[in-house]
């Protein structure tokens, strides 16, 4: 067991909870959903031994503060400005999955001068425009309603057995093998059994909700591209985020590298974790 060297800071707005070890050039690790700093236990031993690697739980998520107010997206990105900050690192690598992908892309866009590079898994960018309902593709996407409803958490907390019932068909369904969280879904429990971590977690969906809307609706949105140097692992397998939507990531991101990773789904860094700590080590070697 790998002794984790858990920390936490009080930012201007909420304390947040990290998990910080190795040495050497900085990279931030940024969650999904339905995760916490957790997932990223097979790939912080080995990341770590090149470089500085600090993973924190967003905000309403895992061991941070959930502040009662339904966030904006761009709050997600401003707190990591802010443990940057507090952390005294000018630069940092970031690498991102689900919620945390969406992050990077904002920070890209506002903080471009503070990043050294972006490593995406799966990466939910705004060319995949209406494709999100294409070919019967809304069935995949209840769950992003259900969460914004008022009584979801209430529901899916009632007890362990609905808490695991529900995050259990998600780690299956959107992982290329059954079975592959089997051993962490306990702990997967343990964290959202926590008070307040189902509603800070649902909280994420409140605040995308109108731009995901407005994708779905009018295409992809007039936003300048990205320039900073990018790496797209995408799991050939991922029900939810398919990766024949990685065709025009392109035009978001003007120097970006895509591979698709077979035998693979939603959860590209917990499923096939050699693979994605030797592409992260190789793309953050030369940046």
């Amino acid at each position: 067991m790998t002794d984790w060297k858990h920390n936490h800071l009080t930012l201007s707005n909420l304390r947040m909870h990290y998990v910080r070890q190795g040495a050497g050039p900085k990279l931030v690790l940024l969650h999904g959903w339905p995760e916490f700093w957790y997932t990223w236990r097979k790939n912080i031993p080995v990341l770590s031994e090149r470089f500085d690697v600090i993973a924190p739980d967003l905000r309403g998520f895992g061991d941070s503060d959930k502040p009662s107010h339904i966030p904006s997206v761009s709050d997600y990105a401003d707190d990591i400005i802010k443990l940057l900050d507090a952390l005294d690192i000018e630069h940092a690598g970031l690498v991102g999955h689900d919620v945390g992908a969406f992050v990077m892309q904002d920070l890209a866009q506002r903080y471009q001068d503070r990043i050294n590079g972006l490593f995406f898994f799966n990466c939910p960018h705004p060319g995949i425009g209406t494709r999100w309902l294409d070919h019967g593709h809304y069935k995949e996407l209840w769950y992003q309603s259900f969460n914004q409803m008022d009584w979801s958490a209430e529901l899916v907390g009632y007890s362990r057995d609905t808490c695991r019932l529900y995050f259990r068909h998600f780690l299956n369904h959107w992982s290329c093998t059954q079975g592959c969280f089997d051993e962490d879904l306990e702990v997967w429990v343990d964290n959202f059994m926590k008070p307040g971590n189902l509603e800070g977690g649902f909280n994420w969906y409140r605040a995308v909700a109108e731009y995901r809307q407005e994708i779905i609706e009018n295409g992809v949105p007039d936003t300048p591209p990205i320039e900073t140097p990018c790496y797209v692992l995408w799991g050939k397998d991922d029900a939810v985020l398919r990766a024949e939507w990685s065709d025009n990531i392109k035009e978001q991101f003007r120097n970006a590298t895509v591979e698709i990773a077979e035998r693979a789904g939603h959860f590209v860094h917990y499923e096939r974790p050699s693979l994605a700590n030797q592409r992260i080590m190789s793309f953050f070697s030369g940046h």
